[in-house]
């Protein structure tokens, strides 16, 4: 059976911290959604490993990794992050593998991407994505003209050929879009025709694979990249990644079937952050934000772009559980409100006079919405020391318990801090 882990709000909740903890009694951890534009760092023995493409649960050396057929692939970043790894004295080569239907994103996809960010920030309305290439990448997958890894690595009598002359019409199409943009063809193709021989150990059949652990009743657990607020149909479009990054791109991301999951746990930062443009109702642009932005540390690992703060959004989180169905939550970052005198929940929004009865779709209602706030009071302790859950000050206690009661889903992790070993267990029935 698989066990899936989700960001619940704009992503950056800590879920790789999860996924650690949880790969040390699994068999197979996988990627379903994204690409290079995630971030998930993981402290292990004091040296922190940042993962951006590849599974988390390369840090389990009995962990087989595989990078789904929803997953983009930026070949030379794979290699890179691998590399980066190995230097750390992580390795995992012989655990890694790559599914032959993901689809590949190329140099001048990231090229693309920044062009488009240019022309929307001339008309004050740019995205604000990571430049990966993500959004280029998934475009021309929908469109039915990018290229596949099974394309590359094919041996076939011309397969090399062919790969050669889909590529070249595909630069040809986005220069004709965005005009004769400085590129190099010559050198990225040989590029590639080196990496078709490097990446080819890596690549399975990912369908065949992930059936086969399961029919084996091997221990599944998927990892997800953003959150669903960042999700193409269910965030705050247009202010999103361009995958489903809900337990929908599980299903399609991996070609696991409904009934094949178990548990699907929701990852909750202790308060909200998020990174780029887009209505943000409870953000704090002021004293309140600074301290959760400084005590929090809250720069994005993939870009480094410093994180908008801003109070939990029980809003955010009961839209987001409606969609994704969260059976446990972990709540991460809790010692980021240590020294909160008192500590601010959104739990409704109001617009023009009137409740709303959920998160609205439309982002200029998003952005004139009030929010309802419920005032807590803090704990005033250091809880980092902390390590069993019966220890937390009882401030910090009914602060959990009232988001349990919220969203109506128990809270089984609390993260106290930045090491694997500062995350507190709760049962739950």
């Amino acid at each position: 059976m698989c066990d899936v882990v989700l960001g619940s709000q704009w992503g950056d909740e800590g879920k790789g911290k999860l996924v650690d903890l949880l790969c040390d009694d699994i068999d197979v951890c996988a990627r379903c959604a994204g690409g290079n534009n995630a971030g998930h760092t993981i402290v292990v023995d004091g040296v922190k490993y940042d993962f951006h493409m590849l599974p988390s649960g390369l840090v389990n050396p009995k962990c087989l990794n595989l990078v789904g057929n929803g997953v983009v692939i930026h070949v030379p970043s794979f290699f890179q992050e691998l590399e980066n790894l190995e230097a750390k004295g992580l390795h995992g080569r012989d655990r890694l593998f790559v599914s032959s239907r993901a689809h590949l994103v190329f140099d001048f996809h990231q090229r693309t991407d920044k062009l488009r960010e240019a022309e929307l920030s001339g008309n004050k309305k740019s995205i604000g994505t990571t430049g990966k290439g993500i959004g280029p990448t998934y475009s021309t997958k929908a469109s039915r003209s990018g290229l596949r890894v099974h394309h590359l690595v094919n041996d076939n009598a011309g397969a090399w050929e062919e790969f050669e002359a889909k590529y070249r019409r595909l630069v040809a199409t986005r220069q004709a879009r965005y005009g004769d943009f400085d590129y190099d063809v010559e050198g990225e193709l040989a590029r590639y025709k080196k990496y078709k021989e490097e990446l080819k150990p890596f690549v399975v059949d990912s369908v065949d694979f992930i059936h086969t652990a399961i029919k084996e009743k091997k221990k599944i657990l998927v990892e997800g990249a953003n959150a669903l607020m960042l999700d193409i149909d269910f965030g705050t479009y247009p202010y999103v990644t361009s995958s489903n990054t809900g337990v929908g791109g599980v299903i399609t991301g991996l070609g696991i079937p409904p009934r094949a999951i178990r548990n699907i746990y929701g990852v909750v930062k202790a308060y909200t952050t998020r990174v780029g443009e887009g209505p943000f109702p409870t953000e704090q642009l002021n004293d309140d934000g600074e301290k959760l932005q400084t005590i929090g540390a809250e720069y994005g690992v993939t870009t480094g772009r410093k994180r908008r703060c801003g109070w939990l959004d029980l809003v955010v989180l009961k839209y987001s559980t409606m969609i994704n169905g969260y059976t446990s939550l972990n709540i991460t970052k809790l010692d980021v409100l240590d020294t909160f005198k008192e500590i601010q929940v959104g739990v409704a929004y109001t617009l023009n006079g009137k409740t709303l009865s959920s998160f609205p779709e439309d982002l200029i209602d998003l952005g004139k919405v009030e929010v309802v706030y419920e005032t807590l009071p803090g704990w005033n302790q250091d809880i980092t020391k902390i390590k069993s859950y019966d220890e937390l000050p009882e401030n910090a206690k009914k602060y959990l318990e009232f988001i349990e009661k919220f969203v109506e889903v128990p809270v089984e992790w609390v993260g106290t801090g930045p090491g694997r070993e500062s995350m507190l267990h709760k049962p739950v029935n």
